[in-house]
């Protein structure tokens, strides 16, 4: 049972917002957090109402405020379900959130009261998805196994041609041969999405997220979030989610039927969201992150992507960090035999178990 209100609270100096004090404080937060000439849009506290709406996640906003004015910010889900237990999060499917502040002291104060949260809420522990570690005597556990990989954008697409490899350039050009073409939208594109992202996510053995998850991203992020779709003929064969924040291009959600892998459609899709992001001025764009030297790394690396540093941090109450990562063993039969489940099925029972995993 939680114990504080759906209004607001306080810990320390800290104000806890939910529900509506939290609707109220969004535009405040969004100043804040979009301050600096790069900012991911995994920053902006849109993010909240979409996990609220797409994952029925109770979302929190920790706000720290000096002289009337906001001096640091800490996002946070309560992840719940019968399955797996209870979590609190920053943020479930973003590759990195956790504390900003102006300072150590509001650090501090900030991660003191979302340890106090995670008491009040009984979780098993508190996630903090970093990418500089926050000294605190709570954190005591910590996953630094994969990395981000991010690729500094030229200011015309000219340049970023001429430095791939060769081997990548011309899987592009076969791509482009292929008779494949390329599509980009919004809503209207989402049913094509899912179509691709579903199937691959029952092949690789991983409970889909939802329809409606996505429907919210686009609708929270109008203008800054678009689908990429690449066809073969009328049918869809490739498929991306672009994000674009300050200076920042991300693709979160990317991928290909493996029966058109041989037409490079994947290489086409890639290339074309790096030529998305630098028509629109970006500077960076942010592959999402990857364990060192596996595939999807050297996928990544291809493309010119360099690594950065991925620390999520932990307040551990119970149970173990890594009990819920996808490459713990206990999972491989489960994993087997999705793989094996209708399409269809698993799009229907897949949005309810991944909604409960950190």
């Amino acid at each position: 049972m939680v114990s504080l209100p759906k209004s607001a609270a306080s810990i320390g100096n800290v104000d806890v917002l939910t529900g509506a004090s939290l609707t109220a404080r969004l535009p405040a937060l969004r100043a804040y957090a979009n301050r600096g000439e790069r900012v991911p849009i995994g920053r902006d506290p849109g993010w909240l109402n979409v996990l609220e709406r797409g994952f029925h996640h109770t979302a929190y906003a920790l706000e720290a405020t000096a002289n009337g004015q906001t001096v640091g910010y800490l996002p946070l889900a309560y992840v719940r379900s019968l399955l797996f237990g209870r979590f609190l999060v920053s943020l479930p499917y973003l590759n990195s959130g956790g504390v900003i502040a102006d300072d150590e002291i509001t650090q501090q104060n900030l991660i003191g009261a979302a340890v106090r949260l995670a008491d009040s809420l009984k979780v098993k522990y508190l996630e903090l998805r970093h990418e500089t570690a926050a000294e605190h005597a709570s954190l005591t556990g910590k996953l630094t196994s994969k990395v981000h990989m991010r690729l500094e954008l030229p200011s015309f697409v000219g340049p970023l041609w001429e430095r791939l490899p060769a081997k990548v350039r011309n899987q592009v050009r076969k791509g482009e041969k292929s008779g494949l073409t390329v599509h980009w939208g919004g809503r209207e594109l989402l049913g094509e999405f899912y179509t691709v992202f579903s199937r691959n996510m029952r092949d690789l053995g991983t409970p889909v997220y939802g329809f409606g998850f996505f429907a919210s991203i686009l609708s929270q992020f109008e203008g800054a979030a678009e689908l990429c779709v690449v066809r073969a003929g009328t049918q869809p064969a490739a498929a991306a989610l672009l994000l674009h924040g300050k200076g920042i291009s991300e693709v979160p959600s990317a991928s290909c039927l493996r029966e058109h892998n041989a037409t490079c459609a994947n290489m086409l899709m890639y290339w074309n969201l790096l030529d998305r992001a630098v028509q629109r001025g970006q500077a960076v764009f942010d592959f999402g992150r990857s364990t060192e030297d596996s595939g999807t790394h050297k996928f990544k690396k291809q493309w010119g992507a360099e690594p950065e540093p991925a620390i999520w941090q932990y307040y551990l109450r119970t149970g173990s960090t890594t009990e819920m990562r996808p490459d713990n063993p206990r999972y491989q039969r489960f994993i087997r035999i999705w793989q094996k489940l209708p399409v269809g099925l698993t799009r229907l029972i897949g949005p309810p178990i991944v909604r409960g995993i950190p």
